[in-house]
């Protein structure tokens, strides 16, 4: 691991909360906020009566009626905030390949929050497809946007004897990721504070990322993509593949893009790009729908949908 990381007073509490979650069978899809919302409304989900209750539904709770050493823990770790109807985790906790991952709590309004969501399952299987095919050796790769980790574990599970790098520009996710890592025990990651591979040196074999991709009205930094209707980020990303990609290199990109008059503006910008640096590629939509409740918003007003595509680019030898 990257040394040079700030490691937070709460760590050593936060890897033991994971190890409880762990041997008590924990699990936890988390879906969409929007959906979310829904469920958590229902009067009957007022309150906590479970672990996925509290860790991934994000409900108050009652500590009377939980495992007092877990309560112990969790103020040990900071986590346990005092609110009107009770107690709430100040970090969620969701799973995925039967690894646990720490994310920031419900609702995520704060610019450092960490995300973990549905986008979340789709890459991590998009990387798993990808690495089924490959026909190519990794023996350096990098998750740009790593967040909490997910991208980095992935791919260094399943490439033990390469080197993987994860980088964030956002502190809290690279904390969290650290303690996510650590926690499976996974050794081939460094993890680096960078603006997309800015402090990062050399090239890759492989560049994977899954970036946010709305516009955001509050440019919050999980979930703002810059440019028209989200799409900035995810260039900028497709221009730092073409950059620092080996001969036979690949990047593997999921991210969202707005269909306006069933044109989609950011595949035809992608293609003069990588048109132009002699790549190969391969684009496919893998849901046509995704966060419908954006067309309500301003950005989206002229757009048909928002679609889950994934993008995945060869630089030739």
């Amino acid at each position: 691991m990257n040394n040079n990381l700030y490691e937070p007073d709460n760590y050593p509490q936060l890897l033991l909360l994971l190890s409880y979650l762990q041997a008590h069978d924990y699990q936890f899809t988390t879906i969409s906020p929007a959906s979310h919302e829904k469920v958590n409304a229902r009067a009957e989900n007022s309150l906590a009566t479970k672990l996925s209750d509290i860790f991934g539904w994000n409900r108050p709770f009652n500590p009377e009626n939980m495992d007092a050493d877990l309560f112990t823990l969790m103020q040990s770790a900071q986590i346990a905030l005092k609110v009107a109807n009770g107690w709430k985790s100040l970090l969620r906790v969701s799973s995925l390949n039967n690894q646990l991952f720490l994310h920031s709590a419900y609702p995520t309004l704060a610019n450092s929050c960490v995300f973990f969501g549905p986008d979340t399952y789709r890459f991590a299987h998009s990387i798993n497809h990808f690495l089924t095919s490959c026909d190519q050796p990794i023996q350096r790769a990098v998750d740009i946007g790593t967040g909490s980790g997910v991208g980095a574990a992935v791919l260094a599970l399943a490439l033990p004897e390469s080197e993987i790098i994860g980088v964030d520009i956002n502190e809290d996710a690279l904390q969290l990721a650290h303690i996510n890592i650590d926690a499976e025990d996974i050794q081939n990651i460094e993890l680096v504070q960078s603006n997309l591979l800015a402090n990062v040196k050399g090239n890759f074999d492989l560049i994977i990322a899954n970036p946010p991709y709305l516009i955001d009205e509050s440019e919050r930094a999980y979930r703002h993509g810059g440019g028209q209707l989200g799409a900035a980020l995810s260039l900028d990303i497709v221009e730092s593949a073409i950059q620092r990609l080996n001969p036979n290199g690949s990047l593997l990109l999921y991210t969202g893009v707005a269909i306006v008059d069933g044109y989609d503006a950011f595949l035809a910008e992608v293609q003069q790009k990588l048109n132009m640096a002699g790549f190969t590629y391969q684009y496919t939509e893998i849901d046509p729908d995704i966060f419908g409740e954006e067309l309500v918003n301003e950005p989206y007003r002229c757009a048909d949908r928002i679609a889950a595509v994934v993008l995945t680019a060869r630089k030739t030898a």
